[in-house]
């Protein structure tokens, strides 16, 4: 019923004098009390898992401590059992997704039986929900990284392979926003101050200063910004150039890319 050792099961059920939910309860205890004891312990190893359909997906990661424990079926059945019901239900956060019934009980509880099974911290570190006319999802060999591309101006066409190239250009690559204006103020802000303190380190005049910083942003966003990057598969053109090539109309609303460690 809990997927414990038999060991564990035979003092829970010791404990509780035969009764099968007292037994449970234990074991559910001594997951928590296995979470609390592991609270500083760092669980960067684990997967990151992938629910959808063509116009929306789910994207969680799942950790654990060790990559033995990541491997095995019982975490891997675990880690697609809660992605299916986020995608299910779609929760608007973490909290969200652990307070969902799996089972019967909720996500938290099996995350809980589970740690007192394996006697390693789990946590959910990041869920990630994309919508759009179609979105195509990816997940690395490995699935230490998952990406899911939002498009629009899809049409008739099947656009599964171009989704597929755009997608792992986005895992390859890391970009930061789809263009320069998805990219977060603070980020932009960031890149001049560098910009100006390099331009001043180097004893520019004061009077091109922010021209220097300009340019080092732009070359910020032609690195880090979709659109902008050379295509990986062909880096003679841009993916803008490359989606134009491939369709015109078709556009890239919004994507998510997920890294195992929380690196996003």
């Amino acid at each position: 019923m809990t997927g414990a050792g038999m060991m564990d099961c035979k003092k829970a059920l010791e404990f509780a004098e035969g009764d099968p939910e007292k037994a449970i309860d234990y074991l559910r205890k001594k997951g928590q009390k296995i979470a609390d004891n592991r609270q500083d312990r760092d669980a960067n190893e684990g997967a990151v898992f992938v629910a959808g359909n063509d116009g929306t997906a789910i994207l969680m990661e799942l950790n654990c401590e060790t990559d033995f424990v990541a491997r095995t079926e019982g975490f891997q059945t675990l880690g697609q059992s809660i992605v299916d019901q986020a995608f299910a239900h779609t929760p608007a956060d973490i909290e969200g997704v652990t307070a969902l019934q799996l089972d019967g009980r909720p996500v938290s509880d099996h995350l809980l039986e589970n740690m007192s099974k394996i006697g390693e911290k789990l946590q959910i570190r990041t869920y990630e929900h994309v919508t759009g006319e179609r979105v195509i999802t990816y997940i690395h060999p490995g699935a230490r990284v998952g990406v899911a591309v939002a498009f629009t101006g899809v049409g008739s066409e099947d656009i599964e392979a171009i989704g597929k190239d755009v997608a792992m250009q986005i895992a390859a690559m890391k970009p930061v926003g789809v263009d320069q204006a998805d990219v977060p103020a603070e980020i932009v802000a960031k890149e001049l101050e560098i910009g100006r303190e390099r331009a001043i380190a180097e004893g520019k005049p004061e009077a091109i200063v922010d021209k220097i910083a300009q340019g080092i942003l732009q070359r910020y966003f032609k690195d880090n910004t979709l659109l902008a990057q050379d295509f990986v598969k062909d880096t003679s053109m841009t993916v803008a150039a490359y989606l134009k090539q491939a369709n015109p109309n078709l556009k890239v609303k919004a994507f998510k890319r997920v890294q195992l460690g929380g690196a996003h």
